[in-house]
């Protein structure tokens, strides 16, 4: 079993025989604030700011794309007090929501195609303008959306196609993954897909997205775009025999998956549908958010604290940024999802780390809007050096679940079981919007064993259920120094119990 990184948490406390919070506590973001420091930074004056993509070019120069059709460039993004100085780099476009670079040329991802743009004169504007791949269909309607990734290993581009409403689409390879190769061919990838809000690889260099609860999805979730696969919604299928489409696709050697059923569970219908690629993490909807978006994984090597290789996700309508711990079960990726950082100004939707660590975060509360509560944002998240007490990774063991926390903890809270407590649901596989939690079931945490070093603890749990999430809060536990975990909830989806 090979380990990659995903993690969430949120604060509970409950009283133990050890000291807890004292009255007048801290407030979370409080907390979250003296670990990781929220810089807004000043964005164009009188300019509708929406966001999209954001893209770092050499040396420190941030590209920000927005939902109007603009490139904007920035100088003098980083420092405690950013002034940055702002060029517009292009416009007309159509709502650009990813940016990638590559030999000097900025590739942008819009509704009807990607294009690369260059400035070859140097007066900061963009005067060559390439249509690099459009072999996709647009009608115009306003949920075509389309997000692109940065370039592979192999120089290719992944991009997922919105599909044109929740439950039809008649643009062509709407509801599907495509890849762009370097001489801009079109490659059919991955289908299933509803609607997404961002796409990025893991340290590993495989490419996930996330998409956004509706129909045939219960909850928000982060899924691997495994070549081949089916993501869950079969409004694409359609594609596999249409004649503009059937020929590119049946090149790629994929074969149209068995309908699913609805009204089902999503991992029953898997051992039916070999393509059906269960979510490697789910987001359950409203405890972690409503409407996950762009992806971020932590390559900095410790610039943005202990979560190295970790996967950062946007939350749009909750206005927050989420953390995700992934690991490979059967050569299938699964994990656990945890609360990271609240109070963003709007609805994040870009997520970009840059070369000193930080994280820069780019919102908008356009369409369905947002906690935040600005119609559009640009903020940075720099670590503080302060090592916080959080739930480092979880791992699903035969018998359980060993967590790894950031800090050691006191061996007396973690040892007791009645520190933790474990509750399980799934969502309905289902045509129709959304779900409620179903199939609830409360495993029995036996036994809580603390490692030597008091920096892991194995739950040993009765009553895992395959195909569940599995949701963990651990108000109990604190650190060696009495602390409570700054975030104690965690959610793991559970694709499958590993046999060692």
């Amino acid at each position: 079993m090979v380990s990659r990184n995903i993690v969430v948490a949120v604060g509970l406390a409950t009283a133990l025989l050890i000291p807890g919070p004292q009255a007048g506590a801290q407030s979370l973001e409080t907390r979250e604030n003296e670990v990781y420091r929220m810089i807004d930074l000043p964005t164009p004056p009188g300019v509708q700011f929406e966001a999209g993509g954001l893209l770092f070019l050499p040396p420190d120069t941030l590209a920000c794309s927005t939902r109007i059709g603009e490139i904007w460039i920035g100088t003098g993004v980083l420092g405690d007090h950013p002034n940055p100085k702002w060029t517009l780099f292009a416009s007309g476009l159509h709502e650009v929501l990813s940016l990638a670079i590559r030999d000097g040329w900025v590739y942008a991802v819009q509704r009807g195609e990607v294009t690369r743009l260059k400035d070859t004169n140097g007066d900061g504007r963009a005067d060559i303008v390439e249509t690099v791949c459009d072999a996709w269909g647009i009608s115009g309607d306003y949920h075509e959306y389309i997000f692109g990734s940065k370039f592979d290993r192999e120089g290719f581009q992944w991009i997922v196609l919105t599909l044109t409403g929740s439950f039809s689409s008649d643009s062509s390879l709407r509801g599907w993954c495509v890849r762009v190769s370097p001489d801009g061919k079109m490659i059919p990838t991955a289908t299933g897909i509803r609607s997404p809000g961002g796409i990025g690889f893991n340290a590993a260099g495989d490419c996930f997205y996330t998409d956004n609860q509706g129909p045939w999805n219960g909850a928000c979730k982060l899924n691997w775009l495994k070549p081949g696969s089916f993501a869950g919604h079969p409004i694409g299928f359609k594609w596999f025999d249409d004649p503009l489409t059937k020929n590119i696709i049946a090149a790629t050697g994929m074969k149209k998956p068995v309908e699913p059923k609805s009204g089902g569970r999503m991992y029953e219908e898997a051992k039916r549908i070999p393509e059906l690629m269960l979510p490697a993490v789910y987001f359950p909807y409203q405890k972690m958010g409503q409407s996950a978006s762009g992806i971020a994984c932590d390559l900095s090597k410790g610039k943005f604290g202990p979560f190295q290789e970790q996967i950062f996700v946007g939350e749009q309508t909750h206005s927050t940024v989420m953390r995700a711990y992934l690991e490979k079960v059967d050569e299938k990726y699964q994990g656990a999802c945890f609360p990271f950082r609240q109070g963003f100004g709007s609805g994040n939707l870009g997520e970009e780390f840059a070369s000193d660590g930080s994280l820069f975060s780019f919102g908008t509360d356009r369409g369905w809007g947002a906690r935040g509560g600005k119609p559009f944002s640009l903020q940075r998240l720099v670590w503080t050096g302060k090592n916080p007490f959080e739930i480092l990774a979880m791992n699903a063991r035969p018998d359980g679940f060993e967590l790894t926390f950031t800090q050691p903890v006191n061996a007396e809270s973690a040892a007791k079981p009645a520190s933790y407590t474990m509750g399980s649901f799934i969502y309905i596989y289902q045509s129709s919007y959304g779900s409620p939690e179903v199939d609830q079931t409360t495993p029995i945490i036996k036994e809580a064993r603390v490692s030597a070093d008091k920096l892991k603890v194995r739950l040993v749990i009765d009553g895992l259920v395959e195909g569940h999430i599995h949701e963990l809060h651990v108000p109990g536990v604190r650190s060696a120094g009495g602390e409570t975990l700054l975030h104690d909830s965690a959610y793991y989806t559970l694709n499958k119990i590993p046999a060692h």
